[in-house]
């Protein structure tokens, strides 16, 4: 299992190695498409892709989290495995 100070130093890092990738990305193709801007304005825009990256990220991990936690209780209704199982509970009203 991985440890919340790992996952952390995983995330920053595929965050950096994403930005450094934009903006060298920027500095290759914007020039075929007659795009000459400063460095600077490079800089932000890469700021601005990495943080709507990072937010549609968040929303697609917790999207499936979701997902994934409805499957496992609707499997457990349907087994009878689980505890606080719906289906237990309307059997027992």
């Amino acid at each position: 299992m991985q440890t919340k100070m790992h996952s952390m130093l995983e995330s920053l890092t595929n965050t950096v190695i994403g930005y450094v990738v934009a903006v060298a990305s920027q500095l290759a193709v914007f020039p075929l498409f007659n795009i000459h801007i400063e460095l600077q304005d490079n800089l932000l825009i890469g700021v601005w892709f990495t943080a709507i990256s990072l937010t549609r990220g968040y929303l697609v991990r917790r999207w499936f989290a979701k997902r994934t936690e409805e499957s496992a209780l609707q499997w457990q209704c349907i087994t009878g495995l689980g505890a606080d199982c719906c289906c237990q509970r309307k059997a027992s009203l």
